[in-house]
């Protein structure tokens, strides 16, 4: 029997593991099946277009990610980001006070 190893991100092994968990299948299993399923079709064993608006979308989000990155707040939690809306907000309204 061959052994086939491959790198992907932490996160994807993760999320793809626990998937197959809950249909009672080990990753090995499942990308067994993808193999097969790929030569029994000849090719992918789905389609591998992607809808022309869920590309743009993909793109936006990858370049809010870029852009993100670039401000150092990509990492920033959720209770952190509120609170940095919370304070513009307390801000704006502090502005308007001042200018009437």
């Amino acid at each position: 029997m061959a052994i086939i190893q491959i790198r992907v991100d932490d996160d994807l092994k993760d999320d793809a593991q626990a998937l197959y968990d809950e249909l009672g299948l080990d990753l090995s299993t499942a990308i067994r099946m993808f193999l097969k399923k790929a030569i029994a079709v000849g090719g992918f064993p789905f389609d591998t277009k992607v809808d022309e608006a869920i590309f743009k979308a993909l793109k936006a989000l990858k370049h809010s990610h870029v852009i993100s990155k670039e401000n150092g707040n990509d990492k920033m939690t959720l209770d952190e980001i509120n609170e940095e809306i919370r304070l513009a907000r307390e801000e704006r309204e502090n502005n308007k006070c001042n200018i009437t």
